[in-house]
């Protein structure tokens, strides 16, 4: 398996590779009010993928961050819940360590 994975990069690196020597030439690219800028075509594809990115990052990042604060305890000196305090209330009866576990999704 692991020389599958080995082969696939190395086709992609090579892939890659090939279509930075093709797109050598240069490539104009208009800004407003007249301004030009000149690059190799993989220089400006490179950096419009470099460019999404970020903006895909940026764009991310404030419901990463509301997420992250919702997972965090509401106190900072807030212990974790112990399995006796977990499972009192819970009836007696009922042993928690032979509940079935809720089905996984996605896994």
């Amino acid at each position: 398996m692991r020389l599958v994975v080995w082969l696939l990069r190395a086709f992609i690196f090579f892939a890659l590779f090939a279509f930075a020597l093709n797109n050598q030439q240069p490539a104009t690219v208009h800004w407003f009010f007249g301004v030009q800028w000149q690059a190799p075509m993989v220089i400006l594809v490179l950096a419009a993928f470099a460019a999404g990115c970020v903006i895909g990052v940026l764009a991310m990042a404030p419901h990463w961050w509301r997420q992250r604060r919702l997972t965090k305890p509401t106190t900072a000196n807030a212990e974790p819940a112990t399995t006796a305090s977990r499972n009192a209330d819970l009836p007696s009866a009922v042993n928690p360590e032979t509940l079935p576990h809720p089905p996984r999704d996605g896994v």
